[in-house]
């Protein structure tokens, strides 16, 4: 019989539904459960794509002997991290605390009946190996221990609270005093001291992203004019691109790679990955008009389309790593495959493109594709031209995606969750700006639109839904990304019902989530059910911080609207957090970004006049890289808008250069306003010449 995951709407949950082990999901009942009856809670949390949480619940979730043991000792609770991240970063926190190890999927923790934790671990196997106990001999013992020391678990849980009530931002009296520009500068060598200059990417295997340092070293460049800073972006973002961390036949990006090449990906695919690298790659191509950048953006969008985005208009969460039990499988290769399905000319192309006249790297038998060399190498080894070489290689490409796609998929993980959409909805936007792509634009309304309809009423966002019912209160993350969402929907179409909700959404953030009294924005509402900690992240994560991005959106917006209340929060927010952003400036790149355009005012560029007008100036504005810059295009035709947006109506389209609080006077033709942008350029720089190359996968 089913269990009570049964009626979750998240699809891990509903995983482990069929389970002989008795779960609970997280709330009243399973807590109610454990305090009549004693016995402590056994959480285990994950998610959807996780490939060692589906290995966990083969080995021992599934086990009927291990199932019953489970249900005799302890009340079990099943949390799907993406839904209740409250959860997940709180006993995150305290295994890193109880283990002194960094902390991971599936998370096991075992709390007393207050919710307290008293041991845990991650992953552990049904049977003793890979140097763990087997997970058998750790219910025994854990239950046992509970049961005989009693006393020391209460005094070793108040130990645990207190370390709690010290996490957090520093005190105020521990800032040393730093300039902006000294921390801006700070960050920025911290990030060089980590940076492979070899294959890109920051630190060594596994190897994430970083998408956070990305956009920082952009900025960067476009702020000081840094070379350095620029190549770090360019180099990681194109050796990413030309890895197996991203997809060569389907497009999309896979979490990350296992190793410091980019080449091996743990294969998961995860919306909040895609959306933020979208932004990225858009604005690098932006900046230096490379066509691998253009290829990769193009690509992301139709996979981000065709298989993450539901027919009501939201994004799915994620795909999962594994299909047919296998991680990989759905996307590695034979070589003999290939060569079947290719013609002589196709295959000598795609082999040496993709890396298929090398060793297996995936496994020791199959290959996982790479971009292997440029296709001037290779077209010149086979004495063709590079447009025969590209047809080539194109159509290979489409006939091994065909070939592909009748392959058993991988998993869909198809809850919408509101912060993963509005990241994608930032990304689609922005590309859609700078490529004049309606389609992709479209996407992007829809699933605002979806998040509005489904996601919002009464004045109160929620966090998440399947097939149309929405439930959960909403976090930090899912306000502030929306917001920021919201400022980029605006850019690339201005509708004041758009703006209407940004001020909703940004009033509910200094509402419901701001500390009024140290300032800085809480994990949670302050309705919020209460948890043994009440996090204030302020570091970036696998997302950006929240209160980074609060902090940005929130000062953007203000000087919109002309509500300083929201320039007032944003401020205090980044005071809260200088302190630690001193001690470790490289682990704050959003909130350093927050820090610039606080100490030099964001540029809000307004054009006014006739929709049908606008081409040119938005030809000009869309294609230039300005990440300090709002660029709003409003009709003459919007009505009930904030005074900073009011602008006189000419008889011909006009535009207003303000920073801050400051406008220039308006602008009535092109020139004058592309000379007052201050648009970075790469002097003596063609995307032929760029710095790109590193190492070859």
């Amino acid at each position: 019989m089913p269990n009570r995951l049964a009626g979750e709407t998240s699809p891990y949950l509903r995983q482990h539904a069929g389970n002989p082990v008795d779960w609970y999901p997280w709330g009243e009942e399973a807590l109610a459960a454990s305090r009549a009856s004693g016995k402590p809670i056994l959480l285990s949390v994950g998610y959807s794509a996780c490939h060692w949480c589906h290995v966990m619940a083969h080995e021992s979730f599934e086990n009927p002997r291990i199932a019953q043991l489970m249900n005799d000792l302890f009340v079990n609770v099943k949390v799907d991290r993406e839904e209740r991240p409250d959860i997940d970063q709180v006993y995150q926190v305290a295994q890193q605390m109880l283990t002194q190890r960094a902390g991971g999927w599936p998370l096991t923790m075992f709390l007393t009946p207050e919710q307290v934790p008293f041991f845990g671990g991650t992953y552990f196997p049904e049977s003793p190996r890979y140097g763990m106990p087997g997970f058998e001999d750790v219910l025994k013992r854990v239950r046992g221990y509970y049961d005989a020391n009693r006393e020391e678990v209460r005094a070793f849980g108040e130990r645990i609270l207190d370390a709690f009530e010290r996490i957090g931002p520093l005190s105020p009296s521990a800032a040393q005093g730093a300039t902006a520009p000294q921390l801006l500068e700070a960050a920025d060598e911290e990030l060089a001291a980590s940076f492979d200059p070899v294959n890109g990417g920051f630190r060594g295997a596994p190897k994430f992203p970083h998408s956070e340092t990305i956009e920082f070293s952009l900025r960067r460049f476009a702020a000081t004019g840094e070379r350095a800073a620029l190549e770090r972006a360019i180099l990681t973002l194109k050796r990413m691109a030309m890895g197996g961390i991203c997809d060569q036949v389907g497009g999309g990006f896979a979490r990350y790679s296992v190793d410091a090449e980019w080449a091996i990906p743990h294969f998961e695919k995860m919306l909040y990955d895609n959306g933020w690298l979208l932004r990225l790659y858009t604005d690098a191509w932006v900046l230096t008009r490379e066509p691998l950048f253009e290829k990769v953006v193009r690509e992301t969008a139709a996979w981000t389309m065709r298989e993450m985005q539901s027919p009501a208009g939201g994004y799915y969460s994620s795909l999962d790593a594994d299909s047919e039990g296998e991680e990989g499988k759905f996307y590695v290769w034979d070589v003999d495959e290939v060569r079947a399905l290719l013609s002589k000319d196709e295959f000598e192309v795609a082999s040496r493109a993709f890396g298929l006249d090398r060793a297996p790297n995936f496994e020791g038998k199959h290959w996982n594709l790479v971009l292997a060399a440029p296709l001037a190498e290779f077209a010149h080894e086979l004495v063709i031209d590079e447009g025969t070489a590209e047809m080539l290689l194109d159509s290979a490409r489409h006939k091994l995606f065909e070939a592909r796609s009748k392959r058993v998929r991988p998993g869909l993980d198809d809850k919408v969750l509101t912060s993963w959409n509005a990241l994608m909805i930032a990304g689609m936007a922005r590309a859609a700006r700078a490529f004049g792509n309606a389609q992709w634009l479209a996407s992007a309304r829809r699933a605002l639109d979806f998040l509005h309809a489904t996601h919002w009423g009464g004045g109160r966002l929620l966090a998440t839904s399947k097939d149309g019912r929405a439930h959960l209160d909403a976090y930090l993350d899912d306000h502030a990304y929306l917001l920021q969402a919201l400022l980029e929907m605006m850019q690339a179409d201005f509708r004041v019902e758009d703006l209407a909700w940004a001020r909703e959404i940004a009033d509910a953030l200094l509402e419901r989530f701001e500390d009024r009294e140290e300032g800085g924005f809480f994990f949670t509402a302050h309705d919020h059910e209460s948890l043994i900690h009440r996090p204030k992240p302020g570091p970036d994560n696998a997302t950006p911080s929240g209160n980074g991005v609060a902090a940005l959106a929130l000062n953007r917006l203000a000087f919109v609207t002309g509500d300083m209340r929201h320039a007032e929060a944003a401020r205090r927010t980044v005071e809260l957090f200088l302190p630690s952003m001193e001690r470790q400036p490289g682990g704050f790149c959003t909130m350093m970004m927050a820090l610039a355009e606080q100490a030099q005012p964001p540029r809000t560029i307004v054009i006014r006049g006739a929709a049908s007008d606008f081409g040119p100036w938005r030809d000009l504005l869309d294609e230039t890289y300005l990440p300090d810059a709002l660029t709003l295009f409003v009709p003459a035709s919007a009505a009930g808008l904030p005074e900073p947006l009011a602008k006189p109506l000419a008889q011909d389209v006009q535009a207003w250069l303000c920073e801050g609080a400051t406008c220039r006077a308006p602008i009535g033709t092109l020139g004058p306003l592309r000379d007052a942008l201050r648009a970075p350029t790469i002097a003596g720089l063609t995307p032929s010449n760029l710095p790109l190359e590193g190492a070859r996968p």
